[in-house]
Order: structure tokens, then C-alpha cells, then sequence
């Protein structure tokens, strides 16, 4: 007999790991630039997947392959530049925040392209958490009003992408086993990473001689191997135990992890922000699709 409430330790594990990555990644740009960044990520992570992984692509089903490519690109390789290029210029928990419009875009995506029905409690639940993100946000922004929002667009935009992979897994991937997804996935983008690093003067004296490099290096394989490897696959497990909206329903509690790390690295928070965090959790149980 399944545990019903397994999936909840899912979501709970992933917005803790998840939670942290903004701040390896602001931690991580300190070394190396965004593009490097993102293709270390991005290699590092196709390299422990694809190791540990490799047998597990002999089970998918040719028909399913171009569906992992297309979730290989919008899921990892391109977010993982765009939100690097967006962390250059906006805070790490603004990043985080504007991250939890991916539950609206989700059932927005879900209704109109992929025919995936959400519940009317499902709707509720997903507007009171973006209000409560609309308060971060707006508070946010009178914190750091030095910020270029323009680069919140990089964020915005992965958000999308992020919507429309999680239905692409859900309708299209829903029997492939979540290591194999994983695996499967960096497959194909692995070797354009790595030839994005190529050209970004990664294996210069430029790079070597930062000080600051050890702990880059660090702070990537971090995020590599914990907030990508190990987080995609209990990602995809969640989709596949639970409904698209509930397994984007991260990306609520995300934000108060951040923003505890955000705390301890010298930023402020305020009582506003903690108010928006408990209509954030709100949103989440109320977006949870239960059983009739």
C-alpha cells in the first residue's frame, strides 16, 4: 500500500534543496561568470546522472526520446544559464521568488496546451500563493531598490519553460522511471555545455588566478549534485505521484528558504515577509488535488 502522505516529504526535501540553490549560485558567481556557471552546472550534474544513470536508458521507449530532449532543454540546460545571467543583477531571493510563478504558469500551460484539467480548488490555491509572491516581490523591491528588474525576465522566462516540462512529463513520461528521465535528459546537453565552457575562457590564468575560484568550484558541485542530480530525480518521481500543479507547489516554499539563507548571508527580512510566507503555505495545501 502506497503512503499518502510520501509526497509531501517529496516536497518538503525538494524546497529545502531547492531553496538553497539560489544562494550556492550567488556564492558561485563570485569565481566564475554566469555562462561558466551554467555549463559546469550542467556538465557536472550529466556527468553523476549519466554515471550512476547509464542503465537506466536502455528502458525508454524510442518513441519517448524526443520528449526528453525537449524537457532536457527547457528543464535544465537553458535555466541554468538564465538564472545565473539573472542573479548578476537581481538578489538571489528575488530570483527565488519570481521562481513561484512556475504553479500559475503550470496550470495555465496544463489547461490551454496539454488538456491536464485542474480543480477549482487547484486555481484558488495557486492565486492566494502568487498574491503572497506578489508581496515578497513588491517588498523585495522597496528593500533593493538598486535592482535591475530587466533581468528578472531570465527568471520569468524559466518559469515558463519549467510549466511546460513539468506537463511534458506528466503526459508524456508519466511510465519512464525518474532516473531515467534524469539520465536521458543530459544525453543531449551535456556536449553543448561543454562547448559553451570552451569558449568562455574557463581554462585561462584569467580564470585560475581568482582567488575566489576554490570556492566557486565548491559552491557548483554543490548545487550539481544536490540541487540538480539528486533534486531532478525526486522531482520526477513527484510529478509522477501527484498531480503537475502539486509538484510546481515547491517553488512556494522555496522562497522562505531563501530567504532564511538570504537572513544569515547579511540581507533583511521583515514581519511583511513573513506574513506573505504564511499565504504561501496556504497556497500550496490548498493547491494539493485531493482524492474523491
Amino acid at each position: 500500500m502506497k503512503n499518502p502522505n510520501i509526497k509531501w516529504i517529496y516536497l518538503l526535501v525538494l524546497s529545502v534543496i531547492w531553496g538553497s540553490s539560489f544562494i550556492l549560485i550567488k556564492k558561485s558567481l563570485l569565481g566564475l561568470t554566469a555562462y561558466q556557471l551554467g555549463a559546469l552546472r550542467t556538465i557536472i550534474t550529466g556527468v553523476v546522472l549519466l554515471t550512476v544513470g547509464y542503465n537506466k536508458l536502455k528502458t525508454i521507449p524510442k518513441s519517448k526520446w524526443k520528449w526528453l530532449i525537449i524537457s532536457g532543454l527547457l528543464g535544465s540546460f537553458i535555466p541554468s544559464f538564465f538564472f545565473a545571467i539573472a542573479e548578476t543583477e537581481i538578489d538571489s531571493a528575488v530570483a527565488s521568488i519570481l521562481n513561484s510563478l512556475v504553479p500559475l504558469n503550470t496550470i495555465l500551460l496544463g489547461f490551454a496546451v496539454f488538456k491536464i484539467a485542474s480543480t477549482k480548488r487547484q486555481v484558488l490555491g495557486v492565486m492566494i500563493g502568487f498574491i503572497g509572491t506578489a508581496i515578497l516581490i513588491l517588498k523585495g523591491a522597496e528593500l533593493n531598490p538598486n535592482q535591475n528588474y530587466l533581468y528578472a525576465g531570465f527568471v520569468i522566462a524559466s518559469t515558463l519553460m519549467y510549466a511546460t516540462n513539468v506537463n511534458i512529463i506528466k503526459r508524456y513520461l508519466q511510465d519512464v522511471k525518474p532516473l531515467a528521465i534524469a539520465a536521458g535528459n543530459y544525453v543531449f546537453i551535456v556536449i553543448p555545455a561543454l562547448i559553451i565552457l570552451l569558449f568562455t575562457d574557463f581554462f585561462t590564468s584569467k580564470t585560475f588566478d581568482n582567488p575566489e575560484l576554490p570556492k566557486a568550484l565548491l559552491y557548483i558541485t554543490i548545487l550539481s549534485v544536490f540541487g540538480t542530480a539528486i533534486a531532478k530525480v525526486i522531482f520526477n518521481k513527484l510529478v509522477q505521484i501527484s498531480t503537475p500543479v502539486f509538484a510546481s507547489s515547491v517553488t512556494y516554499i522555496m522562497p522562505i528558504v531563501a530567504l532564511i539563507w538570504g537572513v544569515l548571508d547579511g540581507e533583511a527580512f521583515s514581519f511583511i515577509q513573513g506574513l506573505a510566507a504564511l499565504l504561501i503555505l496556504v497556497g500550496v495545501y490548498l493547491a494539493h488535488k485531493r482524492k474523491t
